[in-house]
């Protein structure tokens, strides 16, 4: 059995937050006035483990683990465990804090590959984006992940007046470091003053890392949300994922459940189908994930079009970014 939307794209990849709690503060996912669920509100790891089962019998074969920072919760080590027996790919995108932590998990669970994110190469920085003084701490665990034998994707958020400088810092880092470096655009959620003057495009990236560098471009495949390429003579390669100016979501596979158990077909969808209270009650699930799914607009929810540059983020219908789990 497969997931399929209406415009004939199958589904077999399950994002599943486990919090909307995080130890940074970084300004373009964590509102201001942030308040966090409570507990109860939130789906337990035996919840976690039988809603995810539910998703595989209709075809999953990836779940990937987000937050907040997921591994701030403190049943994470359990959630990881619980769903590596099932017939999945699983992942995890994490801040890098503690994963040293959870290094041993990580292996005992089978996973091979792992995200993080660091917006800049500078403490200070660093120190502004996120309100904490952990650069140091986060880019050793990233040579930890490597020396470990992890395949190491680092997502950078790139920002005009903020990082747009460092771009080709980040891709001389893959000349010795297998590292995978993708530059995200500035993407719109609630609270974060998002502004399309802000967006450094997958033009002016690209544009920059020329300038610089011998480029080759790499094969995307059909459901990549990144497109690749390395720099010659270098171990790592670099990506670039363009929501904003070129979206990719003809190959779109993606669904994602919110800490509190509330499905969303598109990272901009403006509706939400509750799946947890569905389980609790002891409902059939089935029938509401598919019903669900067959409302995913083509592209980006169905929120902003071409002319995002005067779009308001907040005008948006959606959570803010920590909220939904990326």
């Amino acid at each position: 059995m497969m997931l399929t939307d209406t415009f004939g794209r199958e589904h077999n990849y399950l994002r599943i937050s486990l919090t909307d709690v995080c130890n940074f503060r970084c300004l373009y996912c964590m509102p201001e006035d942030v308040s966090f669920m409570p507990s109860n509100q939130l789906m337990s790891h035996e919840e976690i483990k039988a809603i995810a089962t539910e998703y595989v019998k209709l075809g999953v074969t990836k779940i990937r683990l987000t937050g907040g920072e997921p591994l701030v919760r403190k049943d994470a080590d359990k959630i990881i465990l619980s769903l590596s027996k099932l017939p999945i790919e699983l992942t995890l995108t994490s801040n890098g804090f503690l994963v040293d932590k959870y290094i041993e998990v990580f292996k005992q669970a089978g996973i091979r590959s792992l995200n993080i994110s660091l917006d800049t190469l500078d403490a200070n920085k660093f120190f502004s984006i996120t309100k904490r003084d952990n650069f140091q701490l986060v880019w050793n665990h990233i040579k930890l992940l490597i020396e470990n034998g992890f395949h190491v994707k680092v997502n950078v958020v790139a920002m005009k007046g903020i990082n747009e400088n460092e771009i080709n810092d980040f891709v001389a880092l893959t000349k010795d470091l297998p590292l995978h470096i993708r530059f995200i655009e500035f993407m719109p959620f609630n609270g974060n003053h998002w502004q399309g003057a802000n967006v450094l495009t997958y033009k002016e990236i690209l544009e920059q890392v020329e300038s610089k560098f011998s480029i080759l471009k790499l094969k995307d495949e059909v459901h990549d949300t990144a497109k690749k390429f390395t720099a010659y003579n270098h171990v790592g390669t670099f990506a670039i994922i363009s929501t904003i100016t070129e979206p990719f979501c003809a190959g779109c596979n993606r669904m994602r459940l919110t800490a509190d158990g509330k499905m969303k077909n598109c990272l901009f969808s403006s509706s939400e189908s509750d799946i947890l209270s569905a389980y609790r009650n002891g409902d059939d699930i089935l029938p509401i994930i598919k019903s669900n799914l067959l409302s995913k607009f083509k592209e980006r929810g169905g929120q902003f079009d071409e002319a995002y540059f005067s779009m308001k983020a907040d005008e948006m219908q959606n959570r803010s970014m920590v909220k939904i789990g990326g």
